[in-house]
C-alpha cells in the first residue's frame, strides 16, 4: 500500500506527516513513547511532532499500514520544508459555519458552490439557538449546524412542586443561619419514605437522634450567641420587611463584630438593631434609628450607641443619608403617584443647588419637599400625615417648607 511521508519544522520540533489510503489500518511503535511525541489521528493520516533533539532516540521510525512494515529512517533523506508551504485543507461549509460563529463575524459568508450546487449565504441573524434543546439551527435551511453544552437538570418540572420535589441539592450558603446552612436537619415526621409508620423502638431512637443533632448543632458559647443574635437580627428584618441583601450584611457585620470580640459586655439586642441599622446605610436603604429602635424594642439611644461604637472598631465609612432616598419612600406609603415623587424629586434637587439642604435633617427636608409637591399637583396630603410617615414633627415639616418656598419662589396657594 502506497503512502506519502512528509517532514516540516516547526520551532524546535520536527512535524511527520503520513497520508494513506482512508480504510487503511495503521500502528506506529512511536504510539508506546508518549513521552516525548505528539500524535494527531486523521482519517486518511498521522500527525507526528517530536522534538529535534529527541529525533535520534527513536533510531527506526516505522509504522505498520495494511499488515506491511515500512520503515521511515530507511527512506532518502527529504529536506526540511517550510512551515508557510504547506497549505492547509480546504474546510468543509458547516466547518466554515462553525469557525464564524465562534469568531462572531459580521461580515456575510462566501462559499465555492460545490457539486454545482450554489449553497445559500449564512447570515448571522438567521442562525438561532434553541434554549430546551441546545441545538444551533439556521433559520433558512433547517440545517442543525451544531450542539451546545445544556448545563441544566435532567428532569424537567412544570410547576413550583414538581420543582421542588425532584430536585436534589440543598439550599444556598447563607450568613443568616449561625452555621451557614451546611448543616442537616433529621425531619420531625415519624415515618419513611415509602408512608410507613416507625415502630414504638423507632420512633423512640429517633427522638433521641434529634435531641442530640440539635445539641451537636450548637457546641460552644460562640456558636449559642450567634444562633440567638442571627435569629433576632431575623425577626427584626420581618418587622421592617427588608430585602434580603440587608439581611445578609447585617449578618456578616454581626460576625466580624463576634470574631473582634466587641460583643461582651454589650447587650446582644442592641448590637443586632446597630447592625441591620448600619446595614441599611451601607446598602442605602432609607430606614431611620427610630424605625429600627421601634421594631426591636431597644432603646433609641443604646442602638445608636452601639451603631456608633460598630462603626469606629470595624472601620466602616459610612456616607451621610440623602434626603431623595426617603422621598421614594414616603410616597410609597402615602400611596401618592408617579408624578407627585418626581416633582419632589425636583425640588429637592433646587434645594441642594440653593444650599438649603446643609445642616438639615433629610426626613425633614424629604417631608417638606413632599408635602409642597403634593399641593402643586392637587393631590393634597396634610402636614400632620406626612409627619406620621417621617417620624418628625408638624413644626419641622412647616419650618423647612417656609424656607423653600422663601427662597425657591413657590406661588402656592393654600
Amino acid at each position: 500500500m502506497s503512502f506519502t511521508h512528509t517532514e516540516t519544522k516547526e520551532g524546535n520540533y520536527v512535524i511527520i506527516d503520513i497520508s494513506f489510503h482512508p480504510n487503511s489500518t495503521f500502528y506506529s511503535t512511536l504510539l508506546n513513547r508518549p513521552d516525548f511525541s505528539e500524535l494527531v489521528l486523521r482519517q486518511d493520516g498521522i500527525k507526528i511532532k517530536i522534538p529535534e533533539e529527541k529525533l535520534p532516540l527513536t533510531e527506526d521510525i516505522g509504522v505498520r499500514i495494511d499488515g506491511k512494515y515500512h520503515s521511515l529512517s530507511k527512506l532518502p533523506e527529504i529536506k526540511y520544508k517550510p512551515l508557510e508551504s504547506i497549505e492547509p485543507p480546504e474546510k468543509s461549509s458547516i466547518e466554515k459555519i462553525k469557525e464564524r460563529l465562534a469568531t462572531n463575524v459580521s461580515q456575510p459568508l462566501k462559499e465555492e458552490p460545490v457539486s454545482g450546487i450554489e449553497e445559500p449565504q449564512i447570515d448571522k441573524k438567521d442562525i438561532w439557538k434553541d434554549p430546551e434543546t441546545g441545538e444551533i439551527i439556521d433559520l433558512t435551511t433547517g440545517v442543525v449546524l451544531g450542539y451546545a453544552m445544556d448545563r441544566g437538570p435532567e428532569w424537567r418540572a412544570f410547576d413550583d412542586e414538581q420543582r421542588a420535589k425532584r430536585t436534589r441539592v440543598g439550599a444556598p450558603l447563607t450568613y443568616t443561619i449561625h452555621d451557614k446552612g451546611l448543616s442537616t436537619i433529621i425531619d420531625g415526621r415519624d415515618y419513611d419514605i415509602y408512608g410507613k409508620s416507625f415502630s414504638p423502638q423507632q420512633k423512640a431512637q429517633m427522638y433521641r437522634l434529634r435531641k442530640w443533632q440539635t445539641r451537636i448543632r450548637v457546641s460552644d458559647a460562640t456558636e449559642r450567641n450567634l444562633a440567638y443574635a442571627l435569629a433576632e437580627i431575623t425577626k427584626i428584618a420581618n418587622n421592617l420587611t427588608l430585602p434580603k441583601n440587608v439581611l445578609e450584611t447585617a449578618s456578616v457585620i454581626y460576625r466580624k463584630a463576634v470574631k473582634e470580640r466587641l460583643i461582651r459586655g454589650r447587650s446582644i439586642q442592641g448590637v443586632t438593631a446597630a447592625a441591620l441599622y448600619l446595614a441599611c446605610r451601607q446598602c442605602g436603604l432609607a430606614r431611620t434609628l427610630e424605625e429600627v429602635s421601634q421594631a426591636s424594642s431597644v432603646n433609641k439611644k443604646e442602638v445608636g450607641r452601639s451603631y456608633r461604637f460598630l462603626i469606629k472598631e470595624l472601620d466602616y465609612s459610612i456616607p451621610p443619608v440623602k434626603p431623595s432616598q426617603y422621598i421614594t419612600k414616603f410616597s410609597n406609603q402615602l400611596t401618592m403617584q408617579g408624578k407627585v415623587e418626581e416633582i419632589a424629586h425636583k425640588i429637592l434637587s433646587a434645594a441642594k443647588e440653593a444650599k438649603l439642604t446643609s445642616g438639615r435633617g433629610p426626613t425633614g427636608i424629604a417631608a417638606a419637599s413632599s408635602y409642597i409637591a403634593s399641593v402643586l399637583t392637587g393631590e393634597r396630603k396634610t402636614q400632620r400625615e406626612i409627619a406620621e410617615i417621617a417620624n418628625v414633627t408638624e413644626v419641622t415639616i412647616r419650618n423647612r417648607y417656609k424656607e423653600l418656598v422663601e427662597k425657591l419662589m413657590f406661588q402656592i396657594t393654600i
